[in-house]
């Protein structure tokens, strides 16, 4: 086995430019109109029922047909204030359009997601303010993390007219979506200005490299608020339980995402030619692909289930591989050894019993790889968890909450990432903000 062949500028910069185009090109003006006359307008609509966040699907598609695509844009911001970065990495495939009527084995169904984009579109084009701050109640509450979750209740709060201060842990606002997706499904700054537009509501101050422990405590918090909304999301990774993961070509799938990110220049990424990525779930697709988009001539996505079981959607799975990735399934990792500074990955291969339960089978299979990627998961970081974990009943390493959002510990708010049962999905997310506010609302009015 030759040494790690890892370098930068396996592409040039034009390359890499059309690589990270935008994934879905928005929807021209004619193209809207004829998606949107393409909806049947069902007055129990599915559509709406299967959205997290309960938008009136209908009712914005009908806004577009009858040109007030301002008036779309309201019907779904006032249901999702992230509705733009939702319609582009919402999985539609398995929520809205997976529900509607139209989704059959004769047709296919209205591109809801699309159609969202080209109402909301223009809102942060033109930095239009949709909504107002009701009159100061008097009332402060305290976000911890300033990702979807977190941006949702306090833009919700501000709106009922509380102060709020977000406490976040880095330098930029937005989370997973300003570090944690893929670069071609959000571009030209878009998590950043949908931040931006988010704000300007007012009533919403930012204290940013704010560490919860470190800067300040969650008893400082409780003490100098009427009301506490936790939304650190998942700020730990899994490991593999296997050894040799400290080496410098087994790397963490987050990370690298977050760096392609917010790299000026991707082409100045060091990319593997053979690249391995152990996990079935969007953070292993988003990897997967974007190694594949800088350069990276052999790329393999390896999961210990099938297909079906995976959390990445069959549109991702499909994407992924029209894009030369490959999908290997039931196998799973046993073994990392270093050989000449590059590492060898051994696979065993599994299968289901009668219980369900995950076998292996006894076959094995190697695999040589210039650099490994993790992407089985995330959990709370552990520090963090601990500053909390005491007060507040938790379950399998998330805290746990009733249909308000509200913990065990009064007073005390959560929702994303952090909160057992979440699908780790934006748009559940930022309804779990808007649900928290509502409730941490009725509380501070004494209702």
């Amino acid at each position: 086995m030759s040494k790690p062949d890892i370098r930068t500028g396996r592409l040039t910069t034009e390359e890499i430019s059309r690589n990270f185009g935008d994934m879905h090109p928005p929807l021209s003006r004619s193209e809207a109109l004829i998606e949107a006359d393409r909806c049947y307008f069902c007055y129990d609509a599915p559509c709406t029922t299967a959205c997290p966040t309960g938008i009136d699907i209908p009712g914005f598609i009908q806004k577009i047909r009858s040109y007030n695509v301002l008036g779309s844009a309201q019907t779904i911001l006032r249901e999702n204030i992230m509705g733009g970065m939702c319609a582009r990495v919402c999985p539609t495939e398995v929520l809205c359009e997976e529900a509607c009527v139209r989704h059959t084995h004769e047709d296919k169904p209205v591109n809801i997601g699309r159609l969202q984009r080209y109402a909301t579109d223009p809102v942060f084009e033109r930095g239009l303010p949709m909504f107002e701050r009701a009159k100061s109640t008097g009332k402060s509450v305290a976000v911890v993390g300033g990702g979807p979750a977190g941006l949702s209740c306090a833009h919700r709060l501000a709106m009922l007219g509380h102060r709020v201060v977000v406490f976040n842990r880095d330098s930029k606002l937005g989370g997973l979506n300003e570090y944690g997706i893929a670069a071609y499904k959000t571009v030209n700054d878009f998590a950043q200005r949908e931040v931006e537009w988010i704000l300007k509501i007012g009533g919403i101050e930012v204290r940013a490299n704010t560490i919860l422990g470190a800067d300040v405590t969650f008893d400082e918090l409780r003490q100098g608020f009427d009301a506490v909304f936790l939304g650190f999301g998942l700020g730990g990774v899994n490991d593999l339980g296997l050894g040799n993961e400290d080496s410098d070509v087994v790397m963490n799938a987050v990370d690298f995402i977050a760096d392609i990110r917010q790299a000026e220049d991707k082409s100045s990424l060091p990319t593997g030619r053979r690249v391995v990525v152990i996990g079935g779930g969007m953070t292993a697709i988003d990897v997967a692909v974007q190694s594949k988009r800088l350069g990276s001539e052999e790329v393999q996505i390896v999961y210990r289930r099938g297909p079906e079981k995976m959390g990445a959607s069959q549109f991702e799975r499909e994407f992924a591989q029209t894009n030369g990735v490959g999908i290997r399934y039931w196998s799973m990792p046993v073994k990392l050894e270093k050989v000449d500074g590059a590492t060898r990955v051994h696979f065993e291969s599994t299968e289901i019993d009668e219980n369900g339960d995950l076998l292996s089978t006894g076959e094995t299979w190697i695999v040589d790889a210039d650099i490994v990627f993790k992407a089985v998961g995330q959990a709370i970081d552990e520090d963090t968890l601990g500053l909390v974990a005491e007060s507040i009943d938790q379950r399998s390493g998330r805290l746990v909450v009733d249909e308000q959002r509200r913990t065990s510990l009064e007073g005390v708010w959560a929702g994303g990432d952090c909160i057992y049962g979440h699908d780790d999905l934006t748009v559940t997310a930022v309804q779990d903000g808007k649900l928290a506010a509502f409730s941490i609302d009725r509380q501070l009015r004494g209702k």
